[in-house]
């Protein structure tokens, strides 16, 4: 009686490790461990085979774990019904229940979920052997699967698209990064992976700098006035104009003109800004900012004006500009976290109308659609579908929007009140 104890107690533990190891295995992060590989972990290298033989794996958990039930439960039995006749049955059922579901199923599975990746380091070289010595079976097991499988129409395919892949890294990085006790710590390198998968859906027309606010001078200036609009600019590059403000023939750089008017001997009245201008390059707002970091790196530039499918000026776009939605603004401690925001006392904003969405979002996590338009007064107009008045109040996906100033059809002033936390 007690050999037999002994070898079910054996047997169960044979079968939490199985448990052990399929939870483990299973849930193990693929990336940590293509990580750990490259780090010199050989461990983990095994478990990256496994994870690449995964129907092997699995059919060799419950070969192994369904052997070493049964054997358990029919010695378990037959040691129950020498002792208690034909009511052993019931005694044997009901010890093997309680012990296959706790020792042999919630114990390890628990453990195995609370620690993947050690268990799965752990237990890897076993589970590999295994693999490798029910190989025949695996085998015949997968054959006989994938034709029923087949039989009844099942596609066998696992090709993922690029979008379901994209997808999976930003679950991802929600699922790592959300969880309230880290979020604020890892805020902004959340916000900046984000950034990088939306590099391939956001077109430099949602960033730009608007054409009003594009710093232009007239390319027919006398060069004492080119010179100190530059001076007075806190740009380094410059579009030059002709004719009117749309007709951008040349864009300057301060660095070239200096160095042209330090150079001359006869005063800088003889200085041509147009020779010294770099061509303009216009490219259209529908271009993303994956494609137009690439240009810029092909092209060796960082500057570029933007123009709509009509050929109008809508604006322009720098290197620098990409890369802030990637990075974020980078100010000093005196600066507005974001142009144009005054957060209030009562839990609202005062945002001007001009704000980008892509800029709310990132500052305050709030979540807005900006699919349809790239500024708070866009979403307000396109949202309201009409040009509202100022003081009318709308809610918008749980927000409350108010018009606090309208100037001719522009909304330049919100008031933007988030819905109260859960």
């Amino acid at each position: 009686m007690i050999v037999i104890g002994l070898i079910v107690l054996v047997l169960l533990t044979i079968a939490a490790f199985f448990s052990a190891a399929e939870t483990a295995l299973t849930t193990a992060s693929k990336p940590l461990m293509h990580q750990m590989t490259l780090e010199g972990e050989d461990r983990a290298d095994v478990v990256l085979r496994l994870l690449g033989r995964r129907e092997g794996m699995i059919s060799t958990v419950l070969l192994g774990n369904n052997l070493v039930n049964i054997l358990a439960s029919a010695l378990t039995t037959s040691l129950m019904i020498d002792m208690f006749g034909n009511e052993g049955i019931a005694y044997a059922t009901a010890i093997m229940t309680v012990m296959v579901v706790i020792y042999g199923e919630i114990l390890p599975k628990t453990y195995a979920l609370l620690h993947p990746t050690t268990v799965a380091l752990r237990c890897a070289g076993v589970m590999s052997a295994l693999v490798k010595l029910f190989g025949p079976f695996n085998a015949a097991v997968d054959f006989f699967v994938k034709g029923a499988l087949r039989l009844f129409g099942v596609p066998m395919s696992q090709v993922r698209t690029s979008s379901q892949i994209l997808a999976e890294l930003r679950g991802a990085i929600e699922v790592q990064m959300g969880d309230r006790h880290i979020k604020d710590e890892v805020k902004h390198e959340r916000v900046m992976l984000r950034s990088v998968l939306d590099l391939a859906d956001v077109t430099v027309g949602e960033v730009m700098i608007h054409r009003k606010e594009v710093a232009t001078i007239d390319a027919d200036l006398p060069i004492a006035d080119v010179l100190e609009q530059i001076a007075d600019s806190q740009y380094s590059r410059v579009p030059l104009w002709r004719d009117q403000p749309d007709n951008i023939v040349g864009v300057i750089h301060a660095k070239a003109l200096l160095r042209a008017v330090n150079a001359t001997d006869r005063g800088a009245t003889n200085v041509d800004v147009l020779s010294l201008a770099a061509k303009p390059w216009f490219i259209p707002d529908s271009t993303t900012l994956l494609d137009q970091l690439n240009a810029f790196r092909a092209r060796r530039e960082h500057f570029a004006m933007v123009v709509d499918e009509y050929g109008t000026l809508l604006g322009a776009v720098t290197l620098e500009d990409i890369l802030e939605e990637i990075v974020g603004d980078i100010g000093d401690e005196h600066d507005i976290p974001v142009a144009g925001v005054r957060p209030q006392t009562d839990g609202s904003v005062i945002i001007d109308g001009g704000v980008t969405l892509r800029d709310l979002n990132r500052e305050f996590d709030w979540g807005l659609p900006d699919d349809k338009a790239a500024t708070l007064a866009g979403f307000v107009l396109h949202e309201a579908r009409t040009i509202p008045e100022a003081g009318q109040q709308f809610l918008f996906h749980g927000f409350r929007f108010q018009v606090v100033h309208r100037t001719r059809n522009q909304l330049t002033l919100l008031r933007v009140t988030p819905p109260k936390p859960a």
